[in-house]
């Protein structure tokens, strides 16, 4: 489908705005009468050499090993540097979805910083995990766990890396300083069962 000169110039003043691709695509609807699909307007704008505008980044809030733990009294931690890999890459490295072998023989220190905000024994008593000794389906490892406040679970780690948590509480989530301890916790235990 083409467009007028007028009905461009308003997409691209929409783009320029701000708009996403669901507010161009209801525009267009409202103001014009002309019916796309999403994957029309994908095409419209990308035809039309627009630059859509980045939304905030949102956070992910499904993955408790993606949490960020700004240290106390301070507004946010400073990145980690890209040679410190993260809990979950390292064991992606250690069932063969990619990475460096090299990389396996990081001290704990390089993982977790102390300058986190949370000592490497803060919590540690706090908070209980086990692995299972058979795994449940679909995951490489899984066990239990029980957060500081009282609440356990069930968790896993499928294929992919992907940490799965289910503690049977509808938008529960743990405190960042669990998810740390729970992170510090399970590489000990994975690091001891040979992982």
């Amino acid at each position: 489908m083409s467009l007028s000169p007028e009905q461009t110039q308003a997409v691209a003043a929409w783009v320029a705005a701000g708009d996403n691709l669901s507010l161009v695509q209801k525009k267009l609807l409202e103001e014009f009468k002309i019916t796309m699909t999403y994957r029309d307007v994908r095409f419209l704008v990308d035809d039309l050499n627009l630059a859509l505008k980045d939304p905030a980044p949102k956070a992910d809030t499904s993955d408790v090993s993606k949490a960020q733990v700004p240290p106390p009294g301070a507004a946010a931690t400073p990145p980690r540097s890209a040679e410190k890999k993260g809990f979950v890459d390292k064991l992606k490295e250690k069932v063969g979805l990619g990475g460096d072998a090299a990389d396996d023989d990081l001290p704990p220190e390089a993982e977790f910083p102390e300058d986190a905000g949370i000592p490497a024994d803060a919590a540690a008593g706090s908070l209980t995990l086990d692995v299972d000794r058979i795994m449940r389906p679909g995951t490489v490892v899984s066990g239990t766990v029980t957060f500081s406040d009282g609440v356990s679970g069930k968790w896993g780690l499928d294929q992919y890396g992907r940490l799965m948590l289910d503690t049977g509480v509808k938008g529960y989530q743990p405190s960042p300083a669990d998810v740390q301890t729970f992170q510090r916790e399970l590489q000990a235990h994975l690091q001891r069962q040979g992982y």
